[in-house]
């Protein structure tokens, strides 16, 4: 019961978004159905629920349902005072909540879909929602940003659409299926030759959504042109919705048989996940994109901990969790940044410290958890899947991982550092601030403070080898 008003809120709030006659109107329609949504994913996660088959709440969904309600939760009060302050009129912000509410009602679905083409259904529905979010500023590179997100990832969605198509060929018989129980259960019986190509074209498909490389072109350009609450519900969300689909993939190989060929394929795209983004974050020059890079790397991280089985899950769904709740605060922070400076290159911000305390100490901290640094709950998730890497013997590919972590820290902390110290510019404005820009992600990083120390002091990071 809870799961089909869970399923069917969404389009309900986001039709009330529509026909709100103001800014404030519309935003408080979306807090409402975050407020919703936090109630009924909980009620979800402690009673469980299936619909027809199609969409069940198991024990790893339940966990990135959490997390997209906790993130969305925070960024629909961030999003109040955005939207009550844009320059943009009230209609515009109307179809823009409106849209919103349905992305996160999309990506509801893909996470509590039990059925692989119904999975990449939804998927689609966030792109085609997504699109019109990235686009909201309507500036030039806004639809640079937009028509290179819709151009790869239907290239890529369409991958995982013909991967589909082949997992259904490699089931014998006339009666094919896509319920992903189901094809657990027959696993043993499935082609290999055409189960390992439907699990390639799969995974460079959802991994296009995921922003894993080589396919992750669109999301440094969609991250940083897409209003900043948009861009925390990107990283934080969006990437766990369709690593959500690779993970269920790669549960097929495991349960055919076949997780040796799964598990190095996706360490590959993991291990380059990490060294596109360490590459690239050092030679950066706007920060929102930094944050982009950011997010590429974790989803490496998280790649290449679901390359090691079940036995490293608790530690990606650490990681995921963990880096959606730092990211969103560095994102919604960033938001911040970009209406006191007016600029989004890094060149043109100094002295954030100075200039706006609160955001200063927020954008620090921030870097803190997602760089993994003790107490950060990524340094544990992080500590656990090295752990586990080089108890499997891949000692080689944990080294890399290692030295492409320095590189990345080191790279956004002379940025992060450069950014909050010094004299501010000419171009600060004086502007005060609502608490509603600051609250969001102080709850967010303080959680995760909480969090580590209850990790350190249960010793439930300590890596079993």
């Amino acid at each position: 019961m809870y799961l089909i008003i869970l399923l069917c809120a969404g389009p309900l709030f986001a039709l009330a978004a529509l026909f709100s006659r103001s800014a404030k109107a519309a935003a408080l329609t979306a807090g409402a159905y975050a407020a919703a949504h936090a109630l009924l994913c909980a009620l979800v996660y402690f009673n469980g629920g299936v619909v027809s088959g199609y969409f069940e709440a198991d024990a790893v969904n339940r966990v990135f349902l959490l997390i997209l309600s906790a993130v969305f939760a925070g960024v629909s009060v961030y999003n109040y005072d955005f939207s009550v302050k844009s320059k943009f009129d009230s209609h515009k912000l109307a179809n823009y909540t409106a849209v919103l509410l349905l992305f996160v009602s999309a990506m509801t679905a893909v996470l509590l879909s039990s059925n692989l083409g119904l999975m990449w259904v939804f998927i689609e529905a966030t792109t085609l929602a997504g699109a019109f979010l990235i686009y909201f500023n309507g500036t030039k590179h806004a639809l640079e940003a937009v028509w290179k997100y819709i151009f790869i990832c239907s290239i890529g969605i369409a991958f995982a659409f013909a991967g589909i198509i082949f997992l259904s060929a490699s089931q014998p018989g006339e009666e094919k299926t896509l319920m992903i129980s189901a094809i657990h259960a027959h696993a043993g019986e499935l082609d290999k030759l055409w189960l390992k190509i439907a699990f390639v074209l799969m995974i460079v498909g959802f991994g296009t959504k995921a922003g894993l490389a080589p396919v992750h072109a669109w999301l440094p350009d969609a991250h940083s042109e897409a209003p900043s609450p948009v861009s925390a519900m990107l990283s934080a969300t969006l990437l766990n919705s369709a690593m959500l689909a690779i993970i269920r993939v790669y549960g097929i190989m495991e349960h055919a048989g076949m997780e040796k060929f799964a598990s190095q394929f996706l360490m590959l795209m993991g291990i380059l996940s990490v060294f596109v983004a360490a590459v690239y974050i050092m030679r950066v020059g706007n920060y929102k994109r930094l944050l982009a890079y950011s997010s590429i790397e974790n989803m490496g991280i998280i790649a290449a901990g679901v390359s090691l089985g079940q036995a490293a899950m608790p530690a990606v769904l650490l990681q995921a969790g963990g880096h959606s709740l730092a990211k969103a605060a560095f994102f919604l922070t960033s938001g911040n940044i970009l209406r006191r400076y007016g600029v989004k290159e890094i060149s043109g911000v100094t002295g954030i410290l100075k200039k706006d305390p609160v955001t200063g100490r927020l954008w620090i901290m921030a870097f803190v958890m997602i760089s993994a640094m003790p107490p950060s709950p990524l340094f544990f998730s992080e500590l656990a899947i090295l752990g586990r890497m080089f108890a499997s013997g891949m000692w080689v590919q944990a080294a890399i991982i290692m030295i492409l972590l320095t590189v990345i820290i080191y790279g956004m902390a002379s940025v992060v550092f450069k950014m909050a110290f010094g004299e501010p510019g000419a171009n600060a404005v004086d502007e005060r601030f609502s608490m509603m820009r600051y609250i969001p992600q102080a709850v967010f990083l303080t959680a995760l403070v909480f969090g580590g120390f209850l990790l350190l002091a249960g010793g439930l990071w300590k890596v079993k080898i």
